[in-house]
């Protein structure tokens, strides 16, 4: 497995700290170092401040919304970040929510999944180096009733640029297997992986005519060393709030993806009343309703044993890129995590 990491520009720590955090990261063998978007800093100002500083480790939008960028413009700012990278830029696309995409964004988070399938292939067209046109339902390119004509970009893809798509729902995971070089997931449960996102990537790959081999499935989690198990057990209790959180409280009041990926893996009923109360303002009650098997399944939370048994399980389920999110105060504390973390994956790679 490769190993990877995300990191949001704008979490509230100093850039410095995280611009060290990235530098670091790379000297202690990372192999690929994600950027997120959210509703904070956009992600390609910090993609192309990070190319600058590293030389080895590859970049990514992690990921880039649709409805922000025009497609053209997508196409443009890869190109930019693959080309001044050296071909170290991954785009890693995402539909987000309808709260980020109208309620910050202004624009309709309507018919997701077709905007994202025309965004893919306008961005492979532009990529490639031909004329843009395109007439699509969600887009028409150049637009109708004037006199513009189709263009091209003056400047030219000097690298290959892989495409990711962050994908929860069944129907967006097809997508994924049918037209995406890899698949961003989160909310993982490896036992229970088969059904709820893998029967639906497979799906779309074989629409495609490949197979799991061309896809690069590359998943992510928290991760976090107890020394004991009364030390677990308390740091999986202050983790409880923040998976109510998303939940309850990402998306709007009639689309949370995260809390359906929940309920496709056995915890519907639990995912079900978790929302009710956040959504009713009881915070700490949603929080209450969160088990420890809800922690401990979708993370690498545990003694160094329990994560080492829990990668192996990963890597057995299918994931190809392990996306770590160590845990930690401070940048020291959180880059210790992360080189154990990397250590430990090597050491199940090389028993395999």
């Amino acid at each position: 497995m490769r190993t990877a990491t995300t990191i949001e520009a704008s979490g509230g720590e100093p850039w410095s700290q995280q611009t060290d955090f990235v530098v670091e990261a790379e000297k202690l063998g990372l192999d690929i170092c994600w950027v997120a978007e959210a509703w904070g800093s956009d992600a390609p100002s910090a993609l192309g401040y990070y190319a600058a500083l590293t030389d080895r480790m590859l970049l990514g939008s992690g990921v880039m919304q649709l409805g922000t960028r025009t497609p053209a413009a997508v196409a443009q700012t890869a190109m930019t970040l693959s080309n001044l990278s050296g071909g170290r830029f991954l785009l890693g696309l995402g539909a987000s929510g309808p709260q980020v995409i109208e309620g910050l964004h202004g624009v309709p988070f309507a018919r997701p999944l077709k905007r994202m399938r025309e965004t893919v292939e306008i961005v492979r067209r532009v990529v490639e180096g031909g004329k843009l046109s395109h007439s699509g339902s969600e887009f028409q390119i150049p637009l109708p009733g004037g006199d513009a004509v189709p263009m091209r970009l003056s400047m030219r893809a000097e690298h290959r640029i892989p495409i990711y798509l962050a994908a929860l729902s069944p129907a967006m995971l097809r997508l994924t297997g049918e037209v995406a070089d890899g698949w961003l997931g989160t909310s993982f449960v490896p036992e229970g992986a088969a059904d709820a996102y893998f029967a639906h990537l497979d799906d779309g790959l074989a629409r495609s005519g490949r197979t799991r081999a061309d896809l690069d499935i590359c998943q992510g989690a928290e991760v976090a060393f107890a020394p004991d198990e009364d030390a677990l057990g308390a740091m999986t209790a202050r983790r409880k709030k923040e998976l109510a959180f998303s939940l309850g409280g990402m998306g709007s009041a009639s689309t949370n993806f995260y809390n359906n990926a929940y309920s496709r893996q056995g915890w519907a009923e639990a995912a079900t009343e978790i929302r009710a109360r956040w959504q009713a303002g009881d915070r700490d009650g949603a929080a209450g309703l969160v088990t420890d098997e809800m922690v401990l399944g979708t993370t690498l939370i545990g003694t160094e044993p329990m994560v080492r048994q829990r990668l192996r399980v990963w890597r057995d389920a299918g994931v190809d890129t392990v996306r770590l999110y160590p845990a930690g105060e401070t940048l020291e504390a959180r880059l210790t995590t992360l080189a154990r973390a990397i250590e430990l994956v090597r050491e199940v790679d090389n028993a395999s």
